[in-house]
């Protein structure tokens, strides 16, 4: 029996088992840091610049869907509304807030009669699920609309920015998101361990009214020292934002 080709076998079965074994989130290029807020002090400056008052969500700039199915986003800059045809960011983290007006046409800035931050347990303790406002066809009794709204709201953090910026996300995009979240989570990696590319697409309703879906892409891996500042910095950054009193702020009539 010859020894020698059977030991070379075993010694290149040996090196196989040894080398990385590839997944989907590891073909995603690491990213090298351009956000300030992961390597310097800047919680410390947003706490004294606000004199340790609550990070209400009124201090935030706020990205919403845009009306007629277009796919440009408007985001508020220094010399007013800017245009931009994709958000890129690290999403810190987020609320899945649902909220119930008593009237078919709310007045902005209308407090609802009911509101829940996560879209399981309303503010009075009570489940979502079991709601007859949350049945499908409930808003009008012709579309299959539910008459409690839904959103998701993001906190994307954006190269050169400590303050991130507030995309609100439509229910008719919850599922994509929900679902971009749970193929991260597949992959063993934390939401806010990756950059994500937020873009839009045109698509119709079944009455034909155009409207626009959000798509989520990881574009890029934090390196394993990022990651670990990016969970530090959103952990004590929503420590702050959730000392605030937010069910009000969570909740947008339209």
């Amino acid at each position: 029996m010859d020894t020698t080709k059977l030991k070379d076998r075993l010694g290149d079965k040996v090196e196989a088992m040894q080398e990385p074994i590839s997944s989907p989130a590891a073909s995603i290029a690491p990213v090298s840091s351009g956000y300030a807020a992961l390597s310097n002090n800047a919680l410390d400056v947003i706490r004294e610049n606000l004199k340790n008052q609550p990070l209400s969500l009124q201090l935030f700039d706020v990205v919403k869907s845009p009306s007629g199915g277009a796919t440009v986003f408007s985001v508020p800059g220094l010399t007013g509304e800017e245009a931009e045809k994709e958000l890129t960011g690290i999403i810190l983290d987020y609320t899945t807030p649902r909220a119930y007006w008593d009237t078919p046409d709310p007045v902005e800035g209308t407090p609802p009669v009911c509101m829940s931050q996560n879209s399981i347990v309303s503010h009075d303790g009570k489940a979502c699920f079991s709601c007859p406002y949350n049945d499908f066809g409930s808003k009008d009794g012709e579309s299959n609309a539910k008459a409690c709204k839904e959103s998701v709201l993001l906190f994307l953090l954006r190269p050169g920015n400590v303050l991130p910026l507030l995309v609100r996300v439509p229910v008719t995009s919850k599922p994509r998101f929900l679902k971009y979240t749970a193929r991260l989570a597949g992959n063993l990696v934390p939401v806010n361990s990756v950059v994500t590319k937020i873009s839009l697409e045109k698509a119709t309703s079944k009455s034909g009214k155009p409207y626009a879906l959000f798509n989520f892409e990881a574009v890029s891996l934090l390196s394993p020292q990022e990651a670990e500042h990016a969970r530090a910095y959103a952990r004590q950054f929503m420590d702050s934002v959730n000392a605030a009193e937010l069910m009000p702020d969570l909740a947008e009539a339209s």
